[in-house]
């Protein structure tokens, strides 16, 4: 099994990069026009794998493409490219950088090797799983990692080797790293190839690699090595002059670029299917992989999503960088989609489009070291073409360019999924002012609970409380003695949810057969990006939450947590836990503060406490004493079978008293709740209003501008 035979088909060696080149460039790359700020408007790079620590990490060991049109990559930026190697249409190939590693085992059997990879798969230390001839036999090579010094790799050999435990047998986990030997250089594969073979006979690994020829061609180089240190890396040049005497064997400079060339079997650990890879080395080089101007490339580590335009591979804090870059215009179709419903009406897409466009290039091209945008929700939903259509498309060209203008600057167009009624001021987001942003109505936002259901809030004669959707009960015609009504459900084994919401993966509270019955405490809409509700939580898990999220110390016992300043929208911009306030470095932080509430427009409603308002307008709290009770306008009234308190105000609505104070968050709006509220949006636009009208509702002082 040659490295030349399974590599056949995929690589066409010494292609003349010429007029290829300036055709791909005159296909991709579309006229650029510039923005007030100077910077080009028509290309965007978004990263989808990057370590910069707490600012943003998405890792992954490599990445799988598979482009509908075929592929090529090289050495180099887009558009100044080497053109090294091809991949035909659906001919998967993948790709990654040579970083700090930990070499596992290697062995013949290789479901010892993917029994290995599944255990590492649940840590840190990612394996990968080479395939190589040795001996006239296949021999598996399992790697973990990629580490950013010699001195992390070291340090996972002792958790890979806890991992892995009996499965290594007599093997020893070692670091390994970027430093190699070359053995020589040559004009064709099968010169290359020969040479190591002869040097993998003398049980010393080797690896073909493309390095810089003559011209647009890549050399064909046989290297050894792969030493984290330059103690290992002298043990090997030793080893191999100690073997084969004629052997060439010079240190390799890092300063150029190379493709080292492995066969992966990771991708299906239960059949080793082989994929060529290609690992970048080179210190700083950048590896541009080309589709064409009309190719839709699948990438397997995200989900086998597909995505437009071409793709950058680089090193970063040890780790593989992947970017995709792509027009503006294409990234705005993904990028809408993923944002609201194609099914909106269409004037509440163009505003989004102007809006999302407009967040696109106000970020610098550099906010995350080589990207303007990162793929997560940290800077836009961007999934690739699944969540492109026709509607999406249709907003976006006819707004094609259109940004948001202030002041003669183009503004951020930040934008929130629901504001709850009422957008936030800037001062109970981000802590200052702004001449764009401020709190207005949105009334429109309760588009949201449009064809939700209606949930029970009901007490079980074990005590205990929970939710069930109407659709799913009966009331039975009976009522206790303080007028609450009782009912059942309809189906067997229907659930009792904690919340007001269907939650996978959160066990409910009990389950309820037709003819067991419960007490009505209030029907509630269901949690949506409107209204929610969260918890209760205990005292316990709120100081947990609020850990290292807050400046100062967190209190040791939450005996009463309430919010004592609100911002001109209502949402919270202070909040005391027993008396002491909970400081973040911007009122927005307390939704993470208090484990990510959809929004800060909320109330606390502590579970173990009620308020009685008297006839003179005082009022007096309480808090559950022995017996279920009612409290109603006739007195207290035991509800049979239970334990805690019920109160009841006014209008029969109920609520359970906790022997154990807990906090209930009851609030509104999804989202920071600044600049636009996608579902007001589509409101205004049910309604009638246009895009321009809609934008202008959401940001003051703006135009709406052609770039």
């Amino acid at each position: 099994m040659k490295s030349t035979g399974r590599l056949t088909g995929f690589m066409k060696w010494g292609r003349s990069l010429g007029a290829g080149l300036l055709a791909l460039g005159v296909l991709y790359m579309p006229v650029k026009a510039e923005n007030l700020e100077g910077q080009s408007t028509d290309l965007i790079r978004v990263a989808m794998f990057l370590d910069l620590g707490s600012t943003y990490k998405s890792t992954t060991p490599s990445v799988t493409l598979v482009s509908s049109g075929g592929l090529s990559a090289g050495p180099g930026t887009e558009g100044s490219y080497q053109n090294w190697i091809q991949a035909s249409a659906g001919e998967a190939a993948k790709f990654s950088v040579n970083a700090f590693r930990v070499k596992v085992m290697e062995t013949s059997s290789f479901s010892t090797a993917a029994s290995a990879a599944k255990k590492l798969q649940a840590t840190a230390n990612k394996p990968l799983i080479f395939a190589e001839e040795a001996g006239g036999a296949t021999v598996y090579k399992l790697y973990a990692g990629m580490y950013a010094t010699a001195e992390d790799a070291t340090k996972a050999v002792t958790s890979i080797t806890t991992t892995l435990g009996s499965l290594l047998g007599s093997q020893k986990p070692e670091a390994r790293g970027k430093l190699y030997l070359s053995a020589g250089q040559f004009s064709s594969a099968y010169d290359a190839q020969t040479l190591r073979d002869q040097i993998l006979s003398q049980g010393i690994d080797a690896w073909e690699v493309l390095t810089p020829g003559a011209g647009d061609k890549p050399a064909y180089s046989v290297w050894i090595g792969e030493a984290a240190t330059e103690a290992q890396l002298a043990a090997d040049k030793a080893s191999l002059s100690a073997k084969l005497p004629n052997a060439a064997a010079a240190e390799v400079d890092d300063s150029a670029p190379a493709l080292v060339i492995q066969t992966d079997v990771t991708s299906d650990l239960s059949n080793p299917a082989e994929t060529p890879l290609f690992m970048l080395t080179g210190s700083g080089a950048k590896l541009w992989i080309d589709t064409g101007d009309s190719g839709v490339t699948e990438v397997k580590e995200r989900s086998d999503r597909k995505y437009r335009g071409g793709f950058e591979i680089s090193m970063v804090n040890g780790q593989l960088a992947f970017v995709n870059e792509l027009p503006v215009e294409q990234y705005l179709y993904s990028v809408v989609g993923g944002e609201v419903s194609s099914s909106w009406p269409i004037e509440s897409l163009k505003a989004q489009a102007v809006a999302a466009r407009s967040y696109a290039l106000f970020q610098s091209p550099t906010k995350f070291k080589i990207a303007g945008v990162v793929d997560t929700t940290l800077s836009q939903v961007y999934s690739g073409t699944g969540t492109e259509a026709d509607s999406i498309r249709q907003a976006v060209d006819s707004t094609a360019g259109e940004v948001l203008m202030s002041g003669g600057k183009m503004i951020e167009g930040v934008f929130s999924s629901n504001s709850g009624g009422m957008t936030a001021d800037p001062s109970e987001v981000w802590g200052n002012p702004s001449t764009v942003y401020a709190a207005v109505t949105s009334v429109e936002d309760n588009a949201a609970s449009a064809g939700s259901k209606q949930w029970y809030h009901v007490l079980l004669s074990s005590g205990k409380s929970g939710y069930v959707r109407e659709d799913n009960t009966k009331l039975t015609g009976a009522s206790t003695a303080a007028g609450l009504s009782y009912l059942t459900v309809t189906a067997s084994s229907t659930n009792v949810r904690p919340l007001p919401m269907i939650q996978s993966g959160v066990d409910p509270v009990a389950k309820m057969n037709p003819g067991d019955q419960a007490v009505v405490l209030e029907k509630v809409n269901e949690s949506n990006s409107y209204s929610w509700v969260r918890g209760p939580f205990t005292s316990s898990q709120i100081a947990s939450s609020l850990k290292g999220k807050i400046s100062g110390t967190v209190p040791s016992s939450i005996t009463s947590l309430e919010v004592t300043k609100r911002g001109p929208s209502g949402r919270a911009v202070e909040v005391q836990a027993s008396g002491q306030v909970l400081k973040v470095k911007y009122p927005d932080l307390y939704r993470s503060a208090f484990g990510s509430l959809p929004s800060t427009l909320f109330d606390i409603v502590e579970t173990g406490r009620y308020t009685v308002l008297g006839a003179n307008g005082q009022t007096d709290t309480g808090t559950m004493s022995s017996g279920t009770t009612v409290l109603s306008a006739s007195g207290k009234t035991t509800v049979s079978g239970s334990t805690g308190l019920v109160v009841m105000n006014g209008d029969k609505s109920a609520r359970v008293i906790e022997k154990t104070n807990g906090f209930l968050f009851i609030g509104q709006g999804n989202g920071h709740g600044l600049g636009m509220s996608q579902w007001g949006a589509k409101g205004m636009a049910d309604a009638g209003y246009d895009y321009q009208s809609i934008l202008q509702h959401y940001y003051q002082n703006v135009t709406i501008t052609k770039e």
